[in-house]
């Protein structure tokens, strides 16, 4: 054989040598994640906010060479903040089993979904306001509403406003709200806190004037309205035209700045959030280096897509961060059973709501230590940091 054959065969050689190394790496394929949100709704606020997140999130990990090897890829699905549909979506989800996935973002979808992972996936719920149960596969992001809500009445009573009003939706959110309400009012230090008034209403109706015009009546010195969503508007259009100007509460499923410029128009004078350590405190106080390092990263993703982060993107990034972290350490081939174990075991995990602990808090990993309380500042147009964790007012 001439040297010139063998040199032909060398090359052709070479290049299915090549070719092959091209079709392993493409049959190398993406790690999809499911994600189950409320892209449009009264709460699409939220899942829009999420999705964004998730995206950039998405691009920072496969930045970093996706995860063992494969690129991210997040799946998203609309429940149109329809329990029914984020059921009848779940249920079109299991039949593949996916170890993991995450969503929805509001209580009453959570709730629907948990009877549905009993033996997984691994289900990360974008809603502070669900309490899984101990041991099962569901999650619940950030800090849970209890705490938020201990926060926001830690900071009001402190700054000598203890004549409450409160008012909550009927959904699953807002009586999740009353129990969390009544459970902290029952701690000692609150002993001197009296509850003026106490108003409800459905998410669904137009007007809640007569409900204000009671609880204007009741003379509060500070007014909490709990309901997440449109149905937050309702309740600020009535307050401001009953003239109830007094300082106002809410959930942190409203910490959304879409929602600030829609409602700018009727938003109170002092609006304040209850919301987890996220938000930047930089001359306030420090937090774990960790969690500081974790924030770090967070805000620069954002930055370099020109976007500001709100709750929105607190509550996704934490969850898609600590399964990331999960599938690094045990594998994407890990089924559920093994990313939960995982999970359960951290105790000193960074996230940018703060260190996680999932051995003293199963399920979520925070307390009322992650919490704090923001005002909204319409001139700066973001949220300012007006409490030390847990809901200490900051020394001025």
């Amino acid at each position: 054989m001439s040297i010139l054959k063998l040199a032909n065969r060398a090359v052709v050689l070479a290049a299915c040598m090549m070719m092959l190394g091209v079709f392993g790496a493409r049959a190398a394929d993406p790690y999809k994640i499911d994600v189950i949100l409320p892209l449009t709704g009264g709460a699409a606020f939220l899942g829009q906010g999420e999705r964004q997140a998730l995206q950039l999130f998405q691009a920072r990990i496969n930045k970093e060479g996706g995860v063992g090897g494969r690129l991210l890829e997040f799946v998203f699905h609309d429940d149109q903040t329809n329990p029914q549909l984020t059921v009848q979506t779940t249920d079109g989800i299991l039949p593949e089993h996916p170890a993991v996935m995450l969503g929805s973002s509001i209580v009453a979808m959570c709730n629907a979904m948990a009877p549905l992972l009993k033996q997984g996936p691994f289900d990360y719920c974008l809603s502070p306001g669900v309490h899984p149960a101990p041991g099962s596969y569901q999650y619940s992001t950030s800090t849970d509403t209890h705490a938020l809500i201990e926060a926001l009445l830690r900071y009001f009573r402190l700054r000598g406003m203890t004549r409450i009003a409160f008012m909550s939706s009927t959904d699953a959110s807002g009586q999740d709200a009353e129990r969390g309400f009544d459970d902290v009012l029952k701690l000692p230090e609150n002993a001197s806190v009296k509850v003026v008034e106490r108003q409800r209403f459905n998410p669904r109706d137009v007007s809640v004037s007569a409900q204000i015009e009671r609880i204007k009546l009741a003379n509060p010195q500070a007014f909490i309205a709990w309901s997440t969503g449109a149905p937050i508007a309702t309740v600020l259009k009535a307050v401001v035209q009953a003239g109830l100007n007094v300082p106002f509460g809410t959930t942190n499923g409203n910490q959304t700045y879409a929602q600030m410029r829609q409602y700018k128009a009727f938003l109170p004078k002092e609006l304040y959030v209850p919301t987890s350590v996220f938000l930047p405190h930089e001359g306030m106080f420090k937090l774990d280096p960790g969690v500081e390092a974790q924030q770090g990263k967070f805000y620069a993703a954002y930055k370099a897509a020109n976007l500001k982060p709100d709750n929105m993107a607190a509550l996704a990034w934490d969850p898609a961060n600590i399964v990331v972290g999960a599938l690094r350490a045990v594998g994407t081939n890990a089924t559920a059973a093994q990313i939960k174990k995982y999970v359960a075991s951290q105790t000193s995990y960074p996230g940018i709501n703060g260190l996680y602990d999932f051995k003293s808090a199963p399920q979520r990993g925070l307390t009322v230590k992650n919490a704090l309380v923001s005002r909204w500042d319409p001139a700066a147009d973001t949220w300012t940091v007006v409490s030390q964790p847990t809901g200490t007012p900051l020394q001025r």
